[in-house]
């Protein structure tokens, strides 16, 4: 848990861009009822410490069978900055990001996970990094997860930079900042968990500039993740290699796109 006194010291350090007045923060859900009003409340907590001039709360409910959408809802009646997508059917991560970022209208776009595993009160620093380059990315420095996930997403890394030449440390990580120009600018096909990857492989080749910031992990203790499923993984393999081939037939060639720790 961070200290009250340490939030504060990084809000009041936040130097915003002077091309920058407003900011969205996109949170997917599926299956989040035990998790999404602390998310959102989470959220407006620290934007609303900093110094914007507006700012949006885009909750993506990606076919939940739970209150999810419901508990939205009734927040929105309190804050009319909350906006709910809501996907009838469970389409799969990738879908659901992509319609937050798309519906996205900040300055610069955030988006984590609304399973609370990440510390939301480290946005500033992003935000005050995002002054010297298009992206900011987060890298877990610590995972509280089993070492065969730890194992694979390592393995996942490692082939990303072989196929593509897109050097991340987390290329995974669910908290990530962007212009609004660099999601304008490229194209999102991925509906699963090749998302994260596509943005930035598509992002880097166009020359995009990333920067990588370490995060703070937590245990997921409500809800249940569906990251490491069979049909998930292997859903984004599939895309992985769509996504090659269609570089490769415009005459893709892997160029080393490193992401620099700030």
């Amino acid at each position: 848990m961070v200290e009250l006194s340490t939030t504060t010291n990084r809000i009041s350090e936040v130097k915003i861009p002077d091309d920058i007045r407003s900011i969205s923060i996109v949170l997917p859900a599926h299956d989040e009822e035990e998790n999404i009003i602390e998310a959102i409340k989470r959220a407006i907590d620290i934007v609303a410490q900093l110094p914007f001039e507006d700012y949006e709360v885009i909750v993506i409910d990606d076919g939940s069978s739970d209150r999810t959408a419901e508990l939205v809802n009734a927040l929105q009646d309190e804050n009319p900055k909350i906006e709910l997508i809501e996907h009838s059917d469970n389409i799969g991560y990738g879908a659901s990001l992509k319609s937050g970022l798309r519906a996205a209208n900040g300055d610069i776009v955030f988006f984590t996970d609304a399973d609370l595993q990440f510390d939301m009160n480290e946005l500033p620093e992003f935000i005050t990094a995002l002054s010297n380059t298009d992206m900011v990315i987060g890298y877990r420095f610590r995972r509280p997860e089993h070492f065969i996930r730890r194992f694979n997403a390592y393995c996942w890394g490692i082939l990303i930079r072989v196929l593509f030449g897109l050097k991340v440390k987390d290329i995974d990580c669910a908290f990530k900042v962007f212009r609004q120009e660099v999601l304008q600018s490229i194209q999102m096909d991925s509906i699963g968990a090749f998302i994260n990857s596509e943005i930035l492989i598509r992002a880097g080749d166009i020359g995009f500039g990333i920067v990588e910031l370490p995060v703070t992990h937590f245990p997921r203790k409500a809800g249940n993740s569906s990251g490491a499923k069979p049909k998930v993984i292997f859903k984004a393999f599939k895309e992985l290699f769509k996504l090659y081939g269609i570089l490769k037939r415009k005459g893709y060639h892997p160029r080393q796109n490193r992401a620099y720790s700030s």
